[in-house]
């Protein structure tokens, strides 16, 4: 604490955490009832300590107002070193051979997952690293589907890809059945409710919500026969996931008849004891939630690694998204179009934003400092409401399942998408960010329409000097609602970051891509190349940079591309080109000490 005297010095305040100790849960109560108790000076900094270790968290870390630091006190959350102290959503499984398997001696499995509630597994990793789900071929090799029959709800397929599944005991194995459908600039992930032969075709229908969602919505939908672009045609790919009709060496399923997981060893020599298998529990790690009266504010996390969080939901509800893993609630075609806002509008939508491993609302300058987001089921981070002056600075973001970074609002539930977010209070509006310094890298690997960084309703935004690569859709988004009206964003700026690898599964996509107006923005010194051949796609709207439906008020300039492979789609008129492409010579001083 502070020194007697004239002189006062600021003394941190040091609580100290060890996975054999006190929990963070403990921790954090611990340091709350300090502030509470007045024995943090005003001066003071206090420290969380992390030990080294995983800690596994049984239930969500809730960091709430009475949380708060303040500007002069903040509370530090620090790991003892960069990706040693892990907060993990995520059990151990032991897995051991399966007596009862003929067909597949080597076979493991876990002990049973369906206790009093159903703990579905959509991610196995074992060690560090992830384990392929099974499935009827890999996901890079997917094949087309024949048709798809909006009238009747079915997708029609080869027999072909069907005959592996009816060897199997097919009555128990539909219950683990799933479909992947590759549509434009996304997918859906549909739960197989029953199926008819007609000679060398399979009728699929599937479960509800999904169903009516995947035929009724507009957008994205899968095609059959359409020329991409080049006079080529082309017919959407699928997958099918699940059951032991499809496990091959190194993959798993899980039977969601009696909740065990199997694993088929890449080898008959490998033992399954030498490794340690993690399923996914929770869904949300870590949560701070505050209000606009009672914020939270002044939190530092530094050096924390969060891991092994769940995505729940496709086992329940499916997965049909409008764009950037933004799944939907209900959307339909409209028959005359049109809405106020937007006179031709032809559709409508409503929608809500995937689950997080760490999500903010209501906070003011909650930062994330060298930080480890890896091995997640959905979005890393998301700050998703009336956060503002936070900084994500010198992060790693890896294998996630969905969006590394999230921000913004993309309004949701009872807000139809189209409608542009123009809050009554404007604290509503997350503003005031710095991403910086972040590397993103092997995200979107289980919803490929998510994206690597993605800002939807923001202003006064900085997003610069990161490495976006190897994602499945677009790099860098900022935007959301299509309209040129105003919705409060304005003076965004994304320079000097670094994206390629890009488009790797999904087109029409953008290295960076816009959308709507946002007076007073820029995008500019840029690096941004080696965007994926279209190898599933439908179209051949592949871009370094992409400006959507109504971008307004932006200037783009001295970005460096390969060439001039830029879009767009009604620009507004305040949109301003100034050399880019392959003579642009931005400032990449900053890289230099980047891998």
């Amino acid at each position: 604490m502070a020194l007697s005297g004239s002189i006062c010095l600021a003394e941190p305040v040091h609580i100290y955490a060890s996975p054999e100790g006190l929990s963070p849960h403990d921790a954090l109560r611990e340091a709350r009832e300090m502030r509470r108790l007045h024995k943090v000076g005003a001066s003071d900094t206090l420290y969380i300590h992390l030990a080294e270790g995983t800690y596994y968290l049984g239930e969500t870390l809730f960091v709430r107002p009475e949380d708060s630091g303040t500007p002069s006190s903040p509370t530090v959350i620090i790991g003892s070193e960069r990706g040693k102290s892990v907060l993990s959503g995520g059990m151990s499984l032991k897995m051991i051979k399966d007596s009862s398997s003929c067909s597949i001696p080597a076979l493991y499995e876990s002990h049973s997952l369906k206790g009093r509630h159903f703990l579905p597994v959509r991610q196995l990793w074992r060690d560090d690293g992830k384990l392929p789900h099974a499935s009827f071929v890999p996901l890079d090799s997917m094949i087309n589907i024949i048709d798809f029959r909006k009238e009747e709800r079915e997708v029609w397929i080869p027999l072909s890809a069907f005959q592996t599944f009816l060897q199997s005991d097919v009555e128990r194995e539909i219950n683990n059945l799933e479909m992947i459908l590759h549509q434009r600039w996304a997918i859906a992930i549909l739960r197989v409710k029953g199926y008819v032969i007609e000679r060398d075709v399979v009728r699929l229908t599937f479960e509800d919500p999904e169903s009516r969602l995947e035929f009724e919505h507009p957008w994205p939908q899968p095609v059959v026969n359409e020329d991409r672009g080049d006079g080529l045609l082309r017919t959407s790919s699928f997958n099918l996931l699940g059951g032991k009709a499809f496990i091959k060496p190194g993959t798993w399923y899980q039977d969601n008849n009696t909740g065990v997981v199997y694993y088929y060893p890449i080898d008959e020599e490998e033992e399954c004891a030498d490794h340690t298998f993690t399923a996914p529990v929770l869904q949300t790690l870590v949560e701070v939630n505050g209000s606009l009266e009672r914020p939270v504010h002044d939190i530092i996390f530094r050096n924390v690694s969060f891991q092994h969080s769940a995505w729940n939901r496709p086992s329940f509800k499916g997965h049909v998204t409008l764009q950037g893993g933004m799944y939907l609630l209900d959307a339909y075609k409209l028959q005359i179009p049109g809405l106020p806002e937007k006179e031709y509008l032809e559709n409508q939508a409503w929608i809500e934003r995937p689950e997080a491993a760490v999500s903010v609302r209501g906070g003011r300058r909650i930062h994330f400092e060298d930080c480890e987001f890896s091995h997640l089921g959905a979005t890393g981070l998301d700050y998703a409401w009336a956060d503002s002056a936070c900084v994500v600075k010198g992060c790693h973001f890896h294998d996630i399942g969905g969006t590394a970074l999230a921000l913004g609002a993309f309004p949701d539930r009872g807000f139809e998408t189209h409608v542009p977010f123009r809050p009554v209070n404007m604290q509503e509006l997350c503003a005031d960010f710095l991403i910086a310094d972040n590397v993103i890298e092997d995200v979107t690997n289980e919803d490929w329409g998510c994206v690597g960084i993605g800002a939807g309703y923001v202003a006064d935004c900085i997003i610069e000097h990161n490495i976006v690569r190897d994602v499945n859709y677009s790099g860098i988004c900022i935007g959301w609602g299509w309209t040129p009206l105003d919705s409060g964003m304005k003076n965004n700026h994304i320079r000097g970051n670094r994206v390629y690898c890009f488009a790797k599964m999904l087109y029409d996509a953008g290295g960076i891509y816009t959308l709507s107006s946002m007076p007073g923005s820029t995008i500019e010194d840029n690096y941004i190349y080696e965007i994926y051949p279209p190898k599933y796609a439908t179209n051949l709207r592949g871009f370094y940079i992409y400006l959507d439906e109504a971008t307004d008020g932006v200037t783009i300039r001295n970005n460096w591309c390969p060439e001039a492979l830029f879009g767009d789609n009604r620009p507004g008129p305040d949109v301003h080109w100034v050399n880019n492409g392959p003579n642009a010579k931005p400032n990449t001083d900053w890289l230099k000490n980047k891998q």
